[in-house]
This record gives C-alpha cells, structure tokens and sequence, in this order.
C-alpha cells in the first residue's frame, strides 16, 4: 500500500521548501490537501512527482497537472488574500482550484475537457469545499460572468495572454502566468486603472494551455 501521507510530506520538504517557498498558509494547505484525489485510480502513485503529470483520459488531449513546485511558486509570488476572488484557468482535474480554495474567498475554476471539469467537480465535492465551482469552456475566454477577480491563475504555459482576461481582473488585481514556450519565465502582471504591468519572478517550464499559442504568420 502506498503511504501518500508520507509521499506529501516529501513533496512539500523536497519539491516546494527547497525552492524558497515559505508562505506558511501555501504550505499547510499543500500538507493537507490529498494531492492523488485529483488523479485517475491507475495514476495515482504518479501524484507526487517532480514532473508535469498527465490526467486525461487515454485518447484524447493530453493535460497535465503544474509540477507541485513550479504551482507552488506562481501561487507564492501571487500573494493569494483570504478575501481573494480568483479565477482558475484550465484547472483541469481541479488540484489547484481546491489548494487556491483553502486560501482564497472564493474560486472559479474553467475547464474545457468536460470529462475533467467532471472529476473536478466531484474531487471538489469529496473535499469539502463550498467555496469552489468548475465552469465548463473555452479557457482562452474565462469565465467573466463570475468576475471581475482579484486574481487569475492559468495552469499551463501560454505563448499570448488573451485581452479578455485582462478584462476580467479587477483594478488592482494580479495575472500569474508560465509565459512562452520550452524554457519559459513566470509572470505576474497587475491591472492598475487600466494600465497592464508585468513582472519576471521566476524561469519555468509549463505544458501549453490550449487556446493561448500566437497566431500563425503568413509571409507572403
């Protein structure tokens, strides 16, 4: 039998301390919360690994789950409020919607396979938490019948951040984000009356969302 008790602590002291997060609210909730509840049975040991872990179904799009520490750092650096509004983009199997939830007021979480935005929401419902729903559709669009947000948080790289998520934040409210493809950097932008500014806060590497890659150029 496998002891993910102990496969969490060692993520959190291996994977997440060890890359200078030390926000104890983070912490504790990545202590807490049974990260491989979010996983298919047949996955479930993966749950812990210092990769980007695949959770869809066999034959379809391949999603995968941020690296515990690259989510861990992007929600550090995102300074999550216990009055937060956020929304979750691309949750997927929802881990991150139901961590984000233990921390913020309220989360809305977007997921366009529908079979995962399904375990998400029922994952959600395991755990306990009220302060959490999955909306399903196109993640590039949001969800903007749920905001405006404090915060947005997109689980996956993106090549372009689409104007309908700015659009979506609240003056003051903050956009995480794994920008660019391969090698990538950590974005945190602030939406200041109706200004954008974005700062680097870490190098990091994400699978791609889809729906947020530059369009095609034709060269003539």
């Amino acid at each position: 039998m496998i002891d993910f008790p102990a496969l969490r602590r060692m993520m959190v002291d291996g994977q997440v301390r060890t890359a200078d997060v030390t926000d104890p609210r983070l912490l504790a909730a990545m202590l807490a919360l049974p990260r491989e509840r979010f996983f298919p049975e047949e996955k479930a040991a993966l749950a812990y690994l210092d990769l980007d872990v695949p959770v869809s179904e066999a034959g379809g799009p391949v999603r995968r789950l941020l690296k515990p520490m690259v989510l861990a750092k992007l929600l550090q650096a995102a300074d999550i409020a216990e009055t937060d509004h956020v929304l979750d983009v691309g949750c997927a199997s929802g881990y991150s919607t139901a961590l984000m939830a233990r921390l913020a007021r309220s989360v809305v979480a977007v997921e366009e396979d529908s079979a995962l935005a399904r375990r998400a929401s029922e994952a959600l419902a395991r755990a306990g938490l009220t302060n959490a729903r999955i909306v399903t559709g196109p993640l590039s669009r949001g969800a903007p019948e749920g905001g405006p947000y404090d915060l947005i948080v997109l689980q996956g790289s993106a090549e372009i951040v689409p104007a309908a998520l700015f659009d979506q934040l609240k003056d003051g409210g903050r956009l995480a984000c794994v920008l660019g493809r391969g090698p990538g950097k950590a974005m945190l932008y602030r939406r200041i009356g109706g200004e954008l500014s974005g700062r680097v806060v870490f190098d990091a590497a994400a699978a791609p969302l889809p729906g947020f890659a530059k369009p095609q150029e034709f060269v003539f």
